[in-house]
């Protein structure tokens, strides 16, 4: 049998970034059947896409389990981003210095799809925190970083949906609760997680601007809620503010 041509074009190219964008931390490793059906292709289609990929160290296939996972060729291009990321370099004293003043930890998110991606974090004095999360994606309408986003870039609203998924018993699941949140964000310039994405996990966040306005991404402080009271939030959601407010200018 003549073996069928492999797609070709940005068709390919498209299907196959979609299926890299199907790993996740609950979908680490997947068999191809289960890649296949959440790709919505068919097997053999997506078999030669995983081998295209597997030919540059895109994607790995596990001899005993035969599941693919992401591979190093990836990860390396991802160390490659970080490290020649403008926006990361510069915002990277403002998260030092935030991290120092606040002992707790620092981060700067952007926006991928319907989630926010921790693009650099530094962690404060305190021995138990949030460390460890670069390259983490969390969703949009549980963190404080994705809610300040929404509040003052409302089209990303549009890839939620009407209902969202429940992390805790404290997350936010029905899209008019949310919106209800969306005019105090604005009023005070930074939004609130508390027990929402994690339980005994809460943050602030605020958005950056560039120096036409645009929004390029979010600064946040969070650790636990324990030590994040609401007395402490609002301090730290305005320290938040003015840095951010102080960082604009450069960012042209």
């Amino acid at each position: 049998m003549t073996p069928s041509n492999p797609p070709q074009g940005a068709q390919a190219a498209l299907r196959a970034i979609r299926l890299l964008k199907l790993f996740t931390p609950p979908h680490a490793e997947m068999p191809l059947v289960e890649i296949s059906e959440r790709a919505g292709l068919n097997k053999s289609t997506t078999h030669r896409l995983l081998q295209a990929l597997a030919s540059e160290a895109l994607v790995e296939r596990s001899e005993a389990s035969g599941m693919y996972r992401l591979g190093s060729g990836l990860m390396a291009l991802g160390v490659l981003a970080l490290s020649s990321s403008d926006l990361r370099l510069r915002v990277r004293p403002v998260l030092m210095q935030l991290a120092k003043n606040s002992g707790e930890t620092a981060t700067l998110e952007v926006p991928i799809d319907d989630s926010m991606l921790i693009l650099d974090e530094v962690s404060g004095g305190h021995f138990v925190g949030a460390v460890g999360n670069v390259g983490t994606r969390w969703p949009l309408h549980a963190t404080s970083t994705g809610k300040a986003l929404i509040a003052f870039d409302e089209q990303r609203m549009d890839s939620l949906g009407s209902a969202f998924a429940q992390l805790t018993p404290n997350t936010i699941v029905r899209r008019i609760d949310l919106e209800k949140q969306l005019g105090t964000i604005r009023q005070r310039g930074y939004a609130e997680t508390v027990d929402e994405l994690e339980d005994g996990f809460s943050g602030v966040g605020t958005i950056i601007r560039g120096g036409l306005g645009e929004v390029l991404g979010t600064l946040s402080i969070c650790g636990p809620t324990q030590r994040l009271t609401d007395t402490r939030r609002a301090r730290l959601g305005e320290s938040l503010r003015i840095a951010a407010a102080q960082l604009q200018p450069a960012l042209h």
